[in-house]
């Protein structure tokens, strides 16, 4: 008799624990950022981040895609090249993941989603799970190359593990 277990992969894992993190933070009246103290901070403030999902070249199509909300975070996963630990059995990887934060462009004030950054960063430095270890912060970017928002890719990287027995 054989007993389907579920085990969470890496990037369901990470998906989950980068969105969870990115929930914590939040902005007061006066558009400080900040990070949630508990539920009742959550209850008075909102939250910073109104929009994670997976990559899909968002940001490319605005015109034709169902608007979300900004501040966004898409999630891109980079190609993984697992090495077998033990073949068949356990593996481990570099592991890169593009976080493509979208916000809406002010027009000679650029700092506000360089603080959001920041704050992102603060929140997801030294994640660790079940499927994976070390996320670290490794490359920015920010691209000017869209009308309406600015989109800055901060690339994270960890190591992942893969159990299959």
């Amino acid at each position: 008799q054989y007993r389907l277990q579920y085990k969470m992969t890496v990037r369901e894992e990470l998906y989950r624990q980068i969105k969870a993190h990115l929930d914590l933070i939040g902005i007061n009246a006066a558009d400080e950022l900040f990070i949630f103290d508990g539920e009742a901070d959550a209850e008075v403030y909102n939250r910073a981040v109104k929009h994670v999902d997976l990559w899909n070249h968002n940001v490319e199509f605005l015109e034709q895609e169902t608007p979300w909300e900004r501040p966004a975070v898409f999630i891109e996963f980079q190609p993984i090249k697992w090495k077998a630990i033990v073949t068949g059995v356990e593996y481990r990887a570099d592991v890169f993941a593009n976080l493509h934060v979208v916000t809406d462009w002010n027009e000679g004030d650029g700092i506000g989603e360089f603080q959001l950054l920041e704050k992102i960063h603060e929140v997801l430095a030294g994640l660790c799970g079940s499927n994976f270890m070390e996320f670290d912060i490794d490359t920015s970017m920010t691209n000017h190359n869209h009308e309406e928002v600015v989109e800055n890719i901060e690339t994270y990287h960890c190591i992942g593990f893969r159990h299959l027995k």
